[in-house]
């Protein structure tokens, strides 16, 4: 028969017979909790708190050339006629009339070398072309005599007081100096040949400009050493300085050969200058230097400036804009962008605009170049907002707070 508790030992709770939960049970419970805390503060955080990201507006473009440009690309301005100026000879500097900045004309002295050893040289050869000189005369004056002897001589003989021997010897006097005399005249030519040619030695310790234009540098001072050729190392110079005609500079421009195919001879160009970026310098296509670099996979491009400026600089780097000649300026409106807001690559990018103060994931369509700020030729509207170095977290339909940078 079974007996059952009465009274208050019915109502008290035995734990000996209770199980304790294990301990690892209680650590995932405490582990899923956190996980569930923990996302929701995610989600509350991002639904609610905005991520500050830097903006840039999208402007309009200047002028309705940007809606016919059909590549952009980056150069620098060269000059076609440039030239380190050098002697023919070495020598010692003496004199530099050379200095940068300085305008030289075609001709003009702009150094000269020690000409000491050459100023001898031609006083000798002088000296010897006047005693040359004096002995042609002297053998002239012989012969004068020879050919009165030998007519005395013809006389004597036909009257019989002369004989034979007395004849040929007279012949033989004058044709001897006849021929002494054609053998002096080829002294005095090759004695004033000599001297022409000391005298053009003399004329290219004279250093002179080759061209009309601007002196860049100054290479040289008096007392140093210069020379046509390197002296391999030692203090020898090899110039005086670098002379450049302003009236030859032009741009050279690397193409990407995959984009070749938008560039053509005498194709409208638009240069701006890195020193001038509100300048728009009108320019065109000169020439496509037929040979691709391998290495850079590039086609070098050179463009003339269709007028000149001084304000126009050799070296300096320029933006190039090569226009389509066939395109209507009534085309969309292009916009100008931060190159840094551009993903992907052209012309099908991609960027982030903000919008109602969230992110948007919008293509677009680009120039090929590395010119800032970017054409967008469709895809924005100026006035609108675009995220510049979007952080990498950043996805469609955040909420954003704008920055300027």
């Amino acid at each position: 028969m079974t007996e059952y508790p009465s009274g208050l030992d019915a109502l008290r709770i035995d734990r000996l017979n209770d199980a304790e939960p294990p301990a690892t049970k209680r650590r995932w419970i405490g582990l899923l909790l956190l996980g569930l805390i923990l996302a929701s503060l995610a989600f509350w955080f991002t639904r609610h708190h905005a991520t500050t990201v830097i903006t840039a507006p999208v402007t309009a473009a200047s002028n309705t050339t940007a809606s016919r440009i059909v590549l952009n690309a980056s150069g620098y301005v060269v000059a076609r006629r440039e030239a380190t100026v050098s002697s023919k000879v070495t020598g010692k500097v003496v004199e530099v009339l050379l200095d940068e900045g300085m305008r030289v004309e075609a001709g003009q002295i702009l150094a000269r070398l020690d000409h000491a050893n050459v100023q001898s040289q031609i006083e000798l050869a002088r000296a010897e072309l006047e005693a040359a000189r004096a002995t042609l005369a002297e053998t002239r004056a012989h012969i004068v005599e020879a050919h009165q002897q030998h007519l005395r001589t013809l006389a004597l003989a036909a009257d019989g007081v002369a004989s034979q021997s007395d004849l040929d010897r007279a012949v033989a006097q004058l044709d001897s100096l006849k021929a002494r005399l054609a053998v002096q005249e080829l002294e005095i030519t090759v004695a004033e040949k000599r001297l022409e040619v000391l005298n053009q030695q003399l004329d290219d310790t004279i250093i002179r400009a080759p061209f009309t234009g601007v002196a860049v540098s100054k290479n040289a001072q008096p007392g140093e050493m210069i020379s046509p050729i390197s002296a391999g190392g030692g203090f020898t110079r090899t110039g005086i300085g670098t002379v450049v005609d302003m009236n030859s500079l032009e741009i050279e421009v690397d193409v990407n050969e995959s984009y070749l195919n938008r560039v053509k001879p005498d194709q409208p160009v638009e240069a701006t200058l890195d020193a001038y970026p509100d300048w728009k310098i009108p320019a065109r296509v000169l020439a496509i230097i037929p040979t691709a670099d391998r290495q850079k996979a590039t086609v070098r491009v050179r463009v003339a400036f269709d007028q000149l400026d001084p304000r126009i600089l050799p070296q300096m780097g320029v933006r190039v804009a090569f226009l389509d000649p066939e395109a209507s300026s009534s085309n969309a409106a292009a916009v100008l962008i931060p190159r840094a807001a551009l993903q992907g690559s052209a012309p099908t990018n991609w960027v982030w605009v903000v919008a109602d103060g969230r992110a948007q994931k919008r293509s677009v369509n680009s120039l090929p170049g590395e010119v800032d700020p970017a054409t967008v030729q469709t895809g924005l509207r100026a006035g609108e907002s675009v995220i510049v170095q979007p952080p990498p977290n950043l996805r469609p339909g955040m909420k954003v707070r704008e920055q300027q940078p």
